[in-house]
């Protein structure tokens, strides 16, 4: 008799809990993440974000779309607060927004921070030499890629050794300026609006001092911004990293984040 009111108790208290959880069943979703940074890459967007602080979530989800107002779609999944995209491709511009998920399936909503970028190519330990001992290898052409004379027609700058000092050239229907001393070439986030080196009157050439650690920004012939950060120069010799931005007019040479947006009806989210 014991044994069956013990199972009968006990069968009591089964249902009783099960009755609790269900009361109890989460269906509030995590706060929307902030704070999202984006990086330029070439041919990827880095994205990191403030890690929510819910004991009970689980990752992210990250959207993009090709405009403010466009539909969003689910790019990918986070364990960790930040994400790489890929499947960026250089010359076209994205927008990002991420939303965070609990273990019981709650997502939020999209974040708020507005967030857009456009990978460039970039290159790094690129070398030009001299134009004066080494005409043919001075210049560089940053839409193509590749080194070339300093006269050639599509030359963006080339180097100089003058007198025992170094410079950066450039023709006197582009532009440059140097942005001072950097730790690396993702420091500069976007081409200045003023404080272009002038053309000397006596000359076709516009050039700064070529200075290890600096990086500059050069306004090429055919609208297009670049910036190169030096690395080491010896001798006759310059070795540079470089960014190029493939759209034209667009100064935009690594994102910041500037404004706030409100939700957005447009979205595509995983079921």
């Amino acid at each position: 008799m014991k044994i069956r009111l013990l199972f009968i108790a006990l069968l009591i208290a089964l249902i009783t809990g099960c009755e609790n959880m269900n009361d109890y069943y989460d269906d509030i979703p995590p706060l929307p993440p902030r704070n999202i940074i984006s990086v330029t890459g070439d041919n990827k967007i880095y994205l990191s974000w403030d890690e929510n602080t819910e004991n009970d979530l689980a990752g992210y989800n990250i959207y993009y779309s090709y405009s403010y107002n466009g539909k969003y779609t689910l790019i990918g999944s986070s364990r960790n607060a930040n994400f790489t995209d890929y499947g960026a491709k250089n010359g076209e511009t994205y927008y990002y927004a991420v939303t965070a998920y609990d273990y019981n399936g709650n997502e939020s909503d999209l974040s708020t921070d507005v967030v857009y970028d456009t990978p460039r190519p970039e290159g790094f330990n690129q070398a030009v030499l001299n134009y004066k001992t080494f005409p043919a290898l001075s210049g560089y052409d940053f839409s193509d890629y590749k080194v070339l004379a300093y006269n050639d027609k599509n030359t963006d700058f080339f180097f100089e050794k003058y007198n025992d000092k170094y410079y950066i050239d450039v023709w006197d229907d582009s532009d440059i300026q140097d942005m001072g001393e950097t730790k690396d070439i993702y420091d500069i986030s976007y081409a200045p609006k003023s404080g272009w080196v002038p053309l000397n009157p006596n000359e076709n050439i516009k050039y700064e001092e070529a200075k290890v650690g600096h990086t500059y920004v050069i306004w090429t012939w055919d609208n297009h911004y670049a910036k190169i950060r030096i690395k080491n120069i010896v001798g006759d010799r310059m070795i540079f990293d470089w960014a190029y931005q493939l759209v034209e007019g667009n100064d935009e040479l690594k994102i910041k984040i500037n404004e706030t947006r409100k939700p957005l009806p447009f979205v595509i989210k995983r079921k």
